[in-house]
């Protein structure tokens, strides 16, 4: 359903599947996410799963991603604002369509504020050590 509306926004869209309601694990789909992230392959992206935790978790096992499980559209601005998260994940079973695609439009649509986010954005991309990137 997000894929088909942001293409209708004008956004170029890689859907990385699922393809139906089957059961999955979700982490798989989340691996590829951030691989695809951390190769170029794409700058943003959007994961789902039923609660949008897991699926959170699973993008974020690759330090290229900043993933931000967001409930609305402030959450969603400050994610790119603060984080500059490059992932947004949604819980299918805990926002609504209108929601999702208003949270979706503020995140696309945000800069990052850098200045004084920075600092942490660059020991998030570097969690082993906790220092910042060069």
């Amino acid at each position: 359903m997000l894929a088909e509306w942001l293409r209708t926004q004008g956004h170029a869209v890689d859907d990385l599947g699922p393809f139906d309601t089957a059961s999955v694990d979700y982490p798989d789909y989340g691996y590829k996410l951030g691989d695809a992230i951390a190769r170029g392959v794409a700058r943003f992206g959007v994961a789902v799963c039923g609660s949008g935790i897991g699926i959170s978790i699973a993008v974020n096992r690759n330090s290229a991603a900043r993933c931000a499980l967001v409930s609305d559209s402030l959450s969603a601005r400050l994610s790119r604002e603060h984080n500059d998260a490059n992932v947004i994940a949604f819980g299918a079973r805990l926002i609504g369509p209108d929601t999702a695609k208003d949270a979706l439009s503020v995140f696309l649509a945000t800069p990052f504020a850098g200045d004084r986010h920075q600092n942490r954005v660059n020991k998030l991309s570097n969690p082993v050590t906790g220092k910042e990137a060069a």
